[in-house]
């Protein structure tokens, strides 16, 4: 045991002594280990900032959105293709379906929001008169529009939290007038500060009736998607195959690979969202693996240095009596110290970049959690030891096999 300390010592005692040589000889090995870290930590923000979201709106959710989707993938309208087979008359008969609790219909659109002398680019959101139960979301002032207004198409609007803050940010803006794309509305309420999350930000966004939103300011006789709420999460899937039934038969389809909607679980888009994830990590996970190795080769290259260097002291080591796997012992080990303290040093590097990217996320008001995963610090530290082995057996077997004699008489 005291052997190897001495060894240890000895190996760190060549490191300091060579600073700078030693820390580029380390960097694949940072780089490497600091990505795997990154990687793991960023990848449970992400997953914990979805779940977040997911858990806010409601495990018994359901989407509609128009246009077909097997089950891993998005329908087309998520990519922003205009899809018009969705309608406000399947919402309403969603609506009846058994199980099926509230529903809620949404269009959106983008513009020029106008008030008074202040004017900034928005967007408007049009919804029907239940959108506040739908996204657990509560009013700051004022009050929320009416099925009335909504069948009626009233011209007015309530604003979000941070729209407030841009057009009227020294006063209470319930009874003034807002212009969307030039079209004057009366402003009846404000929602409260809810901030960001992966599915949207309310708090920038100006909610109008449906039917003004469709009428007024898009001239349009589509959804963009259905929101539904099941009367209990175990009813989820059963009404989900219900909604499918109903729709199949409204749009008068015959075959399947026909369907021109899709009806997806808040647990099904998680699932997507990990499948997401998953290919990601792995792809970044290969990045950092070619870091590591390159990292490796180049121990494997400054050890072969470092045993020319010490071919003399090699040689005498030898002559006085050290075995063959005295020598190879020594450079393995050396080896490790190297890798290892590369790996300790991308642990920490990899902690301070993923908890730099959690103080910027949360700067912009999402809820990301930051979590460095145990399971991936010692994943990093066993494979910068891993690499110090496998890259460091070539060099030392060299250094056991010198000849004593030869070593001796080398210049």
């Amino acid at each position: 045991m005291e052997q190897y300390y001495l060894v240890i010592k000895l190996a760190l005692k060549g490191l300091l002594s060579n600073k700078i040589r030693a820390f580029l000889t380390m960097l694949g090995i940072i780089i490497g280990v600091g990505s795997v870290i990154s990687i793991m930590s960023i990848g449970a923000g992400a997953e914990s900032l979805i779940t977040s979201s997911i858990k806010e709106i409601g495990t018994d959710v359901l989407s509609v959105l128009p246009g077909k989707s097997d089950e891993k993938g998005p329908p087309a309208s998520a990519f922003g293709i205009v899809i018009t087979t969705l309608t406000y008359d399947d919402a309403q008969e969603i609506a009846k379906v058994p199980g099926v609790r509230l529903v809620t219909s949404y269009v959106s659109g983008t513009g020029d929001l106008v008030a008074g002398s202040r004017s900034i680019s928005g967007n408007f959101r049009g919804v029907t008169a239940n959108y506040t139960e739908m996204e657990n979301h509560n009013l700051e002032e004022g009050r929320f529009f009416t099925e009335q207004e909504e069948r009626s198409t009233a011209k007015v609007a309530v604003l979000g939290y941070g729209i407030k803050k841009d057009l009227f940010p020294l006063s209470n803006p319930v009874g003034e007038r807002v212009k969307i794309n030039n079209v004057s509305f009366r402003i009846i309420g404000v929602l409260e500060e809810k901030g960001s999350s992966m599915v949207s930000n309310p708090d920038t966004q100006i909610l109008v009736p449906l039917s003004t939103a469709q009428k007024v300011l898009l001239g349009i006789k589509h959804l963009n998607y259905v929101r539904l709420k099941a009367e209990s999460e175990e009813q989820v899937e059963e009404v989900k195959a219900r909604v499918q039934g109903l729709l199949t038969y409204r749009h008068d389809i015959k075959n399947p690979e026909d369907e021109d909607f899709s009806v997806r679980s808040l647990s099904q888009a998680l699932e997507t969202f990990e499948g997401v994830t998953a290919g990601l990590r792995f792809f970044l996970a290969a990045i950092a693996a070619i870091s590591l190795i390159v990292g490796g080769i180049g121990i494997t290259n400054i050890m072969l240095m470092t045993v020319k260097e010490r071919t003399r002291e090699i040689g005498l080591r030898k002559a006085i009596g050290a075995k063959p796997f005295h020598i190879k012992n020594q450079f393995i080990i050396e080896a490790l110290v190297l890798t290892t303290s590369g790996g300790i040093l991308g642990i920490i590097g990899g902690t301070a970049f993923s908890f730099l990217v959690a103080l910027i996320v949360r700067w912009l008001d999402y809820n990301w959690e930051f979590s460095v995963p145990l399971s991936g610090i010692l994943l990093s530290f066993f494979i910068s030891m891993f690499i110090g082995v496998t890259f460091g057996i070539y060099p030392a077997k060299k250094a056991a096999a010198l000849n004593p004699i030869d070593s001796l008489r080398y210049e």
